[in-house]
């Protein structure tokens, strides 16, 4: 005869001495911060192509290379993936905390590669924005977008082209072969005084500033390119970005620690419930 083995059930829960009870509501409360930031990348990408009619016919065409799609693919993934957490975690439902973990995981992974290679390589990095600023400087007419970051970068940092001013001659409204106004010219945002008495813009200030000498251009527009700018902007705030990206990584590594103890919790309460 088989005797029936009984399964001795103890008044108390015997766990690892590294086991930390986790609540589904603390796990879930980091990511509505993720949350919250994905669901700005999805509005601001979504406002984007909707306020530049980028899904019209004629323009649907080109929709693939609009920088706002960027936003809003990010945007849509990381709000699928947030959600999956704030999901998972509530309900405690391990196959959402598992594909939430993966997932962030992954991003942790990719952020930190990035910043490795980023340093690595940053003879390649400048070579990759000066030729990503100079296809802005030639499509800038073309591109709203483009045009808006442009002119951003320039106003913000001072600065006029991508080496110096004279990197507009490749755009063909203002190279000096063009047969209207702006031949010669820049934009009004590489200009030292861009409004007139301090109150109207004078969007015609950059007009012929490249057939002027340095010495002469220096009182009408910026002389440096943006690429210089753009480095000493980093070199003087490397402490902020640093501590930015540090707490960014940080508060990822913290979500992804809770959600695998939370998972742990729920596998143990499995087992001895």
């Amino acid at each position: 005869m088989h005797e029936k083995s009984e399964i001795l059930k103890l008044p108390f829960t015997i766990r690892p001495w590294w086991f930390i009870q986790v609540k589904p509501e603390v796990s879930s409360a980091h990511s509505p911060v993720l949350l919250f930031l994905s669901l700005m990348a999805l509005v601001l990408g979504t406002w984007g192509l909707v306020s530049k009619q980028s899904f019209a016919r004629e323009k649907i065409g080109s929709i693939g290379t609009d920088p706002m799609l960027v936003f809003l693919t990010a945007g849509s993934v990381l709000t699928l993936l947030c959600l999956s957490g704030c999901v998972g975690a509530l309900r405690e439902n391990r196959t959402l905390l598992k594909l939430f973990s993966a997932a962030l995981l992954l991003l942790i992974t990719a952020q930190v590669l990035t910043a490795i290679v980023a340093y690595g390589l940053q003879d390649q990095v400048v070579g990759y924005l000066r030729s990503g600023m100079l296809a802005a400087m030639v499509r800038y007419q073309d591109d709203l977008d483009l045009r808006f970051i442009t002119d951003e970068i320039q106003s913000n940092l001072q600065c006029c082209g991508a080496d110096n001013y004279r990197d507009w001659e490749l755009n063909i409204y203002y190279n000096c072969s063009a047969p209207g106004v702006l031949a010669c010219g820049v934009p009004a945002t590489c200009c030292v005084d861009p409004l007139e008495n301090g109150t109207v813009w004078n969007s015609q200030c950059g007009l012929g500033a490249q057939l002027l000498d340095e010495f002469s251009a220096q009182s009408v527009i910026f002389l440096g390119g943006c690429l210089g700018g753009i480095s000493r902007w980093i070199e003087q705030h490397e402490g902020l970005i640093g501590t930015v990206a540090i707490v960014v990584v940080g508060v990822q590594i913290l979500t992804l620690f809770i959600t695998s103890r939370l998972l742990e919790s729920i596998r143990w309460h499995n087992v001895y419930t």
